[in-house]
């Protein structure tokens, strides 16, 4: 720099070259930062041939930070050269405030680079196989969190501050707010509880017998639980519920059920073995159902109205829709079986009986006429 200044008096009186200075490093400054930007895109060019799961990361992360970086010093240097032109106290703040931007630009470039990381993690064109996004999410909000608390307790020091007076204080103080954020802490621990024990992740169904809550995981967070329901409306839980109700995860079901009780004519009676017996042909024979699992076809009951046969299994799908179709498919297999054997499906039916002596009395009523 002083050699900078000495080739400056040439050409320029003392008055004016702390002007010239000014506008001198600010041009540099955008320069630099202009030509930072195009080498990150030529970098991206490149990395974007790879599916490293890191250099991709690296480079965006570092592309705000390295271009701040350049323009803030470009502008603190600036701003050096006039308040000493200008015999300003601002002069001793020039070199704290550039100390707190790199740190604070440092600590945007990690938050970055765990913000991008935890995409790459889990996602299939990075990894062949992807990790789970919940665990993902849990370990980078922690790595975030010690980033800024660290960062900022460094620029507090920076400028002269005690961080064990800092420490200290928060130890003594911490009992005051545990009594007063209660509530904020039992849902602080009851996510930790949810991304460590894992009863559910971000884009599972879940419900619970407990409490009227149905729907797929959004979000899980430090607070708060993010659930949209079936009617695409959002529902949002403290973590804190979850630690006192029963959660049902059916997405991580393995099989679905198919149990239905059907009933036929008591005329029927007599056709109802061979009924259940190609019923249970049929579903050892369709390709959507798991013959490892539980199969049951049998003669249950007598009804009011119907004797009753019931079918019990399991298809090998999981999958809501699909499941419908296979029931649905079963149902009229079951229907076309029983009606091959001429019997029919019962509906509610009433028998009446009528006395004979009153039949006798309708009779003559009947002739007299």
């Amino acid at each position: 720099m002083q050699i900078f200044e000495d080739w400056l008096v040439r050409f320029i009186s003392d008055d004016y070259l702390w002007m010239v200075k000014i506008f001198l490093i600010v041009l540099i400054a955008l320069m630099l930062g202009y030509l930072a930007n195009k080498f990150i895109n030529f970098l991206e060019i490149h990395a974007a041939r790879s599916t490293n799961v890191w250099d991709d990361a690296l480079i965006e992360a570092c592309r705000r930070p390295a271009v701040w970086a350049i323009w803030i010093l470009g502008v603190n240097m600036a701003a050096a050269v006039a308040a000493r032109a200008a015999e300003s106290e601002w002069y001793s703040l020039v070199a704290p405030v550039n100390r707190v931007a790199i740190i604070f630009l440092a600590a945007l470039f990690l938050v970055n680079l765990v913000r991008r990381v935890e995409r790459n993690l889990v996602h299939p064109e990075y990894m062949q196989e992807p990790m789970d996004e919940t665990t993902v999410k849990a370990i980078g909000k922690l790595v975030r969190a010690s980033v800024i608390i660290t960062a900022i307790l460094i620029a507090m020091q920076a400028f002269g501050y005690s961080i064990s007076g800092v420490l200290a204080f928060g130890g003594i103080g911490g009992l005051a707010v545990g009594f007063a954020a209660k509530d904020l802490l039992a849902n602080f621990f009851g996510g930790l509880m949810i991304y460590l024990d894992r009863p559910f992740k971000v884009g599972d169904w879940v419900r619970s017998p407990d409490k009227e809550i149905e729907g797929t995981v959004e979000d899980i967070g430090w607070r708060l639980t993010r659930i949209r329901t079936f009617d695409k409306r959002p529902l949002y839980i403290p973590n804190a519920v979850f630690n006192n109700i029963s959660v049902e995860n059916p997405s991580r079901m393995l099989n679905r059920r198919i149990y239905e009780t059907i009933g036929i004519r008591y005329d029927d009676i007599g056709k109802m073995s061979a009924i259940v017996e190609d019923v249970k042909a049929m579903l050892r024979s369709h390709p959507e159902i798991d013959q490892e699992q539980t199969m049951i076809v049998n003669f249950v009951s007598f009804g009011a109205s119907s004797i009753n046969f019931f079918i019990y299994t399991f298809t090998k799908t999981t999958q809501w829709v699909l499941f419908h179709e296979i029931k649905q498919d079963v149902l009229l297999k079951i229907s076309d079986i029983i009606a091959d054997h001429g019997a029919e499906i019962a509906f509610p039916t009433s028998t009446i009986h009528v006395p004979d002596d009153i039949k006798l009395l309708g009779a003559q009523l009947e002739n007299a006429r």
